[in-house]
């Protein structure tokens, strides 16, 4: 005979089967299988065409027909007399399923604005970065050329040198003639 007791993990010992989890479950039809992003998109359309004069203009005609034809139709043809509860009921499941609707369109266009949003900072973060790089490459241009020499700098440097090397000509030839000058004065030994 075999040995059912429960073991220390729980499961049993003959049908190793846990003991402690709730039994399963037969359906009676199968799972529903619903495309979210499907179902998304159809409940976007839907809201968005509730949100247009074309969806209020229709449904103010369906009403209007509605109350008129249970109004002034033919008394064997009229469905919903005076206070309309069969529109009451219908306006009210439509505004039941148009709610959730509406709403998981709005989480839907949530989600889209979060990650432009994000995009959007990201893009602003590397332009920030960008700009902050620039304004240091910019600044490091200025101070290299504060350090450059100007026009009116080389301008001077090379009037200074210039009148220098014509001081020192000047002086060179000075000393040359007198040179010469003096040696033409000094008499000179006979030579016969």
């Amino acid at each position: 005979m075999a040995d059912t007791r429960n073991t220390s993990s729980g499961r049993s010992k003959k049908t190793g089967v846990r003991l402690d989890t709730p039994g399963r479950k037969t359906r009676l039809l199968p799972p529903l299988r619903i495309d979210g992003d499907e179902f998304g998109r159809f409940a976007e359309m839907f809201a968005r065409f509730m949100g247009t004069a074309q969806f209020l203009f229709w449904m103010s005609v369906f009403i209007a027909v509605w109350i008129g034809w249970n109004i002034i139709g033919p008394a064997e043809f009229q469905f919903d007399e005076y206070p309309f509860i069969f529109l009451t009921l219908m306006l009210s499941l439509q505004a039941s399923y148009a709610a959730p609707l509406i709403l998981l369109a709005q989480n839907r266009q949530e989600a889209r604005d979060r990650i432009a949003i994000e995009t959007d900072r990201k893009v602003a973060a590397q332009s920030r970065a960008d700009m902050e790089f620039l304004a240091r490459e910019l600044a490091s241009a200025r101070m290299n050329l504060g350090e450059m020499a100007t026009r009116e700098f080389i301008r001077s440097e090379l009037k200074e040198l210039a009148e220098e090397m014509r001081q020192q000509a000047e002086s060179e030839l000075r000393e040359k003639i007198e040179a010469e000058i003096r040696a033409e004065q000094e008499p000179r030994p006979d030579r016969t």
